[in-house]
Formats: C-alpha cells, structure tokens, sequence
C-alpha cells in the first residue's frame, strides 16, 4: 500500500495553499467507534469545484484515513488544489456522477467509504455520525438526511423531490426514507456486491433500492446541509442536468415496480 507524501503548504494558481498532516485519527480507527478497527476513504467526485475542493478536503481528513478525490475532467485548478490540500487524487475522464462514485470505491484503499460531495454544502464533522453505525456492525447502509434538521439550505422543490423518492422506496427497504442524499456509508465489500448499474445521476437511488431487494439493513441519520460555496449543481444546477436526474431516477423505479410486479418463474 502506497504512502501518501503531503507537503506542509503549496503554491497553487498564484496562492499559498495549507496542506495538513495525517488524519488525527491514527490508522485502523473510526471516530467514536472501537469496536471494529477500520480504515476508512472518503470518496469526493468532484467537477469544477475548485472554490470549495480545499477546504472539504481538510475537513473529511480529520475524519478519514484517507480522501479520494475523483476529478472527472474539471477545466479549472480542483485536482491540483485537492492534491495539495492533502487528498489524492484519480482521474475518470468518463462524465457521470455514478462512474466517479464506482471509480473512487474502486481505487479506495479503505474497508469503509464514505461519500461525500465536493461543493461544500456538507459538513465533514458529521462523517463520524454517519459512519459509526456501519462500523459497529449496527446497519449496513448508512444515508446523511439533509432535510430533517431547521433551517437546511434545500429548495422547497427539492425537498418535495426527496419526500416522494423516500416514499418510493418503501417497497424495496421496508421504510420510508426522509432523504436520499450523497452523503453516505457503506462497507466497501458490501457496496461491490450490490454490483449498482446506474452511473449517472440515478446511482445513489440504484444503491438505496439494490441494498433494500439485497435484504441489507439501511438506515439514515440527521446532517447538515447548507449552500453551496461556489459554482452550481451538475444535477440540478441547469434544466437539463434536471431533466435527466429525473428521467434516470424515475426509469430505475420503473424498473423496481415492475420488477415486483412480475411473479417468479
């Protein structure tokens, strides 16, 4: 297993950058967990994030074993800033949020992930909450719900969107979800068996319905939520990234429906 060298500061685009040393945490432990020693990746797919990139970088370090970022092909400075800010760093020149979320899984050298988005509208903080139960062995999948704490930054249209995949779900995970957000944990083994097809925008809705017909257990827990640092979201940021979002999740529950639906031979 590689080491992973990080300077003390670097100078990138014209500014010095801070670059913090290991994870506070040593190797082989999870915040708040000690039950089951594991190495933990936060895995970041990121796309022109350049203005949020570095300082989400440090925050999941303090947190994580390692951070993993995976650039799909940014046109500005975010896999430099991110490498000097302490993560490393993999190229996926292939577009799609899914492809980057099963490429960093891929390429993660830890027994747990964690993923996280790039924009800085998660709080790196809450990685232990959404980990731990995973950890101990409690849940097998764990989801960041952004919309039950006051005052989150989600649009009301959003939040709605959110309220009816909860509702959708049900039949595969035996509960209603309140979110379906990035912001989750899961063993790595137990993401690779799920085998997820979808790699576009509907891969975190295709991990939620394959672990639900999986059997695993899945559960959620309260996190923070708030704008954005810069630039707009590739899913929701225009209304074609909107269209296509909602065409890729509503064909997978279509898929679902239908798949119920259909008695075995």
């Amino acid at each position: 297993m590689s080491a992973i060298v990080r300077p003390s500061r670097a100078r990138i685009g014209g500014q010095t950058v801070p670059c913090p040393a290991r994870s506070r945490h040593p190797a082989g432990t999870i915040a708040g967990v000690t039950e089951r020693p594991a190495r933990l990746t936060a895995v970041l797919p990121a796309l022109d994030e350049a203005v949020a990139i570095a300082s989400v970088v440090r925050g999941c370090l303090t947190h994580a074993d390692e951070v993993l970022v995976v650039d799909g092909g940014s046109r500005d400075a975010t896999a430099e800033l991110a490498s000097a800010a302490g993560a490393r760093v993999v190229h996926e020149p292939r577009r799609g949020y899914g492809r980057a979320c099963a490429t960093g899984a891929a390429a993660a050298q830890g027994e747990l992930l964690v993923f996280v988005d790039a924009d800085g509208s998660l709080d790196p903080d809450d990685i232990p909450r959404v980990v731990a139960p995973v950890a101990a062995g409690a849940l097998d999948l764990v989801l960041g719900a952004r919309t039950r704490r006051p005052g989150n930054a989600m649009a009301p249209h959003l939040r709605l969107a959110n309220r009816v995949l909860g509702l959708a779900v049900r039949p595969a995970c035996g509960r209603v979800l309140s979110d379906l957000g990035p912001l989750r944990a899961i063993r790595r083994e137990t993401l690779a068996g799920l085998a997820v097809a979808d790699l576009g925008f509907g891969w975190p809705l295709d991990m939620v319905l394959r672990a639900g017909r999986a059997g695993l257990r899945v559960g959620e827990v309260d996190v923070h939520f708030g704008p954005r640092l810069g630039g707009s979201s590739k899913a929701t940021g225009s209304l074609r990234g909107l269209l296509r979002a909602t065409r890729a999740m509503s064909v997978l529950l279509a898929r679902d429906l239908t798949r119920r639906a259909t008695p075995p031979p």
